[in-house]
């Protein structure tokens, strides 16, 4: 079993800041990759920041200088560090994490969503 959970979401105003943390616990071999996503009312999900399973780091260019994503691998956890909020940053966030669990037949890799957090930034 493994489980993606988010927490730190909430309510700010325009300019504010907020720390998202996103930790990956279960029967965990390994973890390729994890990012932050996030979904707007009558909008499609789009990814925030992530890093791939080469280490590289990718940002939306809409919050480029303003968030910051970090990992801690021996926790199994990352964070979104989000500066300069804005009102149309307010959106549901959700993690995601490509995961290797170790199974009797072998490794296997899925991708893994938490139940998202609400943020919320008034004008």
């Amino acid at each position: 079993q493994v489980q993606v959970v988010e927490s730190g979401g909430g309510l700010v105003q325009a300019g504010g800041s907020l720390r998202l943390s996103c930790a990956a616990s279960g029967s965990i071999y390994s973890i390729d990759a994890m990012g932050w996503y996030r979904q707007a009312p009558g909008k499609q999900r789009e990814l925030v920041a992530a890093i791939t399973s080469g280490g590289r780091l990718n940002y939306a260019d809409s919050v480029k200088g303003r968030f910051t994503f970090s990992r801690d691998n021996a926790k199994n956890t990352v964070y979104l560090h989000m500066n300069s909020l804005k009102p149309e940053d307010t959106a549901v966030y959700y993690c995601n994490a490509h995961i290797i669990t170790a199974q009797p037949q072998g490794l296997y890799e899925d991708d893994y969503w938490g139940q998202g957090t609400q943020v919320t930034v008034s004008s």
